[in-house]
């Protein structure tokens, strides 16, 4: 069982997605951020002994971590075969399923979902297909959006009769990853949704 700060540093040393793609909307999550998820989850019991999904996996973040913090069995589920083999190259753990497929075909129940959605800034609202899908097949979700959408995802949530449990506040961090980004890290503001089925 590992410490908070063991599972930070663990997280830090994952090996990133190299050409990350733009229309997915692949942007690293922070380790710093995921481990604070992670222990949050775990703190309420949502992860050890549970079986967690973590839709659009990416390089396996919190994949990775849910078994560091004994997860019985972790779904890492994303469309892209790239950041797929990137999550294979990070996860060597007979308790993980890795999955290349949309997330609208994955239909297994699972006690927990974790995820980082396409923030919804090139596909409008990609994030409600996200959460749609989450509400039908997990008691507990924990999900990241920009903070100013959060009204957008307050209704959604009333409306598929869950409840928003509490917040975590995090100033993600976007590296220059495409040719018009100018800066070389930008902080977004963003939430992680604690859900609850009523």
């Amino acid at each position: 069982m590992v410490t908070k700060k063991q599972l930070g540093i663990s997280l830090s040393k994952l090996n990133k997605i190299e050409q990350p793609n733009l229309l997915l909307e692949q942007y690293q999550t922070d380790s710093e951020i995921a481990s604070e998820i992670l222990w949050t989850a775990f703190l309420n019991g949502n992860i050890e002994n549970k079986t967690i999904a973590d839709f659009g996996t990416g390089n396996g973040i919190f994949a990775y971590g849910s078994l560091l913090l004994n997860a019985k069995k972790v779904y890492a589920i994303d469309i892209d075969k790239i950041s797929l083999e990137t999550a294979k190259s990070n996860i060597k753990d007979k308790n993980v399923i890795f999955l290349n497929q949309d997330i609208k075909d994955f239909n297994k129940k699972v006690d927990t979902i974790i995820q980082n959605p396409p923030f919804g800034t090139k596909d409008i609202h990609a994030d409600k297909l996200f959460l749609e899908k989450a509400f039908t097949l997990a008691d507990n979700i924990y999900s990241l959006h920009k903070t100013i959408t959060s009204q957008f995802i307050e209704n959604l949530v009333e409306k598929n009769n869950f409840k928003v449990e509490a917040r975590l506040s995090f100033n993600f961090p976007i590296k220059h990853s495409f040719k018009f980004h100018k800066k070389p890290v930008k902080k977004v503001e963003v939430t992680c949704f604690i859900l609850k089925r009523i």
